[in-house]
């Protein structure tokens, strides 16, 4: 049987930056590992961001619509080349919720492609990131 291969609505280039920030986090997690709050994790992946030459911005404002005015006040973790959401999480296992908050972020600003990343698991790749596309 051939490799199996799963077709992605991504670009190359997309799936190349999910890709690289996936392995960001995945470096991160490898040297804190679980434990810490979400803002120790939040410094470290922008630093390591930063050292790959990645960019990015490190809470983002934003402003929501809510019938014809916009509220000020709602801060995205990351929003990396302007193309992905990453939205951090240090808690016991991630839920719907979390979920939801990502892609409301996903629609209030019209981006595609959200990271939810949860640092608070023994191995990233066991749970600890999902990828939400709007």
């Amino acid at each position: 049987m051939a490799g199996l291969r799963i077709e992605s609505p991504l670009t190359s280039e997309q799936e190349t930056l999910v890709s690289k920030i996936i392995g960001a986090a995945i470096e991160v997690h490898s040297k804190l590992g679980p434990g810490f709050l979400e803002k120790i994790y939040e410094h470290a992946l922008c630093y390591e961001l930063h050292q790959r030459g990645i960019p990015f911005e490190c809470q983002k404002a934003i402003n929501v619509p809510y019938k014809n005015i916009l509220i000020s006040g709602q801060q995205l973790d990351l929003v990396v080349d302007g193309i992905v959401i990453v939205e951090l999480k240090a808690v016991d296992h991630l839920s719907p919720i979390h979920q939801a908050q990502l892609m409301s972020y996903l629609k209030t600003t019209g981006l595609k492609i959200g990271l939810l990343i949860n640092f608070n698991v023994k191995l990233l790749k066991d749970g600890g990131i999902r990828r939400i596309l709007r």
